[in-house]
């Protein structure tokens, strides 16, 4: 059997979607229902690394479109969720993407797993930090 770091992302990605997904669910729960924090992952707020939006690069694999990104995690490997919306910032699709140096796969979300990060992409915007990333990106 191989070893985690011997798989390929492909091979990977939809077990590290599931943990990202489960532990979301938690967190979200516990934002919706007023609690603080849940032990050992802390609360909604602290969960990711950032929310930015990521422009078009045609000379990068997966990046032929603009997006906003919810990253989870840096370096090798790294996760993220991408929000590809139209310009009134509708969603038309969400993906997840596994990183790993030279490597990555993704999986487009569905079903309540797609539900979920809709509604957090809700989150986001009625924060203002949709628009808000999207006009540092174009100032």
């Amino acid at each position: 059997m191989k070893q985690e770091h011997e798989r390929t992302c492909k091979e990977r990605v939809e077990d590290h979607l599931q943990g990202r997904i489960e532990d979301l669910r938690k967190l979200w729960d516990a934002y919706r229902q007023g609690v603080e924090d849940i032990e050992d992952l802390g609360n909604i707020y602290e969960y990711g690394l950032c929310f930015n939006y990521v422009e078009r690069d045609e000379d990068v694999k997966g990046q032929e479109e603009p997006y906003f990104r919810y990253q989870l995690s840096w370096g090798g490997p790294s996760d993220e969720f991408r929000f590809f919306t139209g310009p009134d910032f509708e969603i038309n699709r969400i993906e997840y993407w596994f990183l790993d140096w030279f490597d990555g796969a993704s999986i487009t979300l569905s079903g309540e797993d797609e539900s979920l990060l809709e509604e957090i992409w809700q989150w986001f915007k009625e924060a203002g930090s949709v628009q808000a990333e999207f006009d540092k990106w174009k100032s």
